[in-house]
């Protein structure tokens, strides 16, 4: 695993992660909404797919169109998509001193991609951190919810959604384990709870962390 694994130290940058179907990007939306809302710059970004680029690979990872891909082969095209997220849209946010709020991060390559498909998470994990430069979110929130709940909530499903429930399983397991492991850093809630309860808890843990109000700001 590299050492080379660092938290911005301008700026506030919050991930959320978690199964399909817990309500990721509702809360991201919320977070982004209540954060320009003290008068702070909030970003609302994704990966895959956070970029023009990304977007290439978002479809070529996900469309149930593209058919089998490698495991490792998908794990590179991810590392990718990350790579320029993180180098275009993240990192410069960041250094301007804004909240940069994103849907999925490296945790959800370790999960899918590492646990998922049964690759060496370790491995998996010294090719993520290299191609984000180490950056780590200061906060990452966990919707957790059962793989059986959150996929029936689709009615059609991307390449990786359409996976056994044996996959999805894998993917919520590595997800809890990596909370557990720096608990410092996680905040892990349960999806099933109301969209209400679940914004105030993550408001509360990450109201300290706030940076100062930025004075452009209207």
């Amino acid at each position: 695993m590299t050492s080379a694994a660092t938290r911005a130290d301008s700026g506030l940058f919050v991930c959320f992660e978690g199964g399909d179907g817990g309500g990721k990007s509702t809360q991201a939306q919320l977070l982004v909404d209540w954060v320009t809302s003290t008068g702070r710059k909030a970003l609302l970004t994704r990966q895959p797919g956070g970029t023009v680029v990304g977007q290439e690979f978002r479809r070529i990872v996900l469309s149930p169109e593209t058919g089998d891909l490698s495991p490792r082969t998908e794990a590179l095209a991810y590392a990718a998509d990350k790579a320029e997220h993180v180098d275009t849209v993240v990192r410069p946010a960041l250094e301007r001193g804004e909240v940069v709020v994103t849907d999925r991060y490296v945790d959800s390559a370790l999960a899918y991609q590492g646990a998922g498909r049964v690759l060496d998470v370790d491995e998996v994990e010294q090719l993520m951190r290299w191609a984000t430069g180490g950056l780590r979110p200061h906060l990452t929130v966990v919707l957790d919810l059962p793989p059986e709940a959150g996929l029936g909530r689709f009615e059609g499903r991307d390449r990786i959604e359409g996976e056994s429930l044996e996959f999805h399983e894998r993917v919520r397991e590595q997800f809890l384990a990596l909370a557990a492991r720096d608990p410092d850093h996680y905040l892990v809630l349960p999806a099933r709870a109301s969209v209400e309860s679940i914004h105030a808890a993550i408001r509360a843990r990450l109201e300290p962390l706030l940076p100062e109000p930025t004075e452009d700001v209207q």
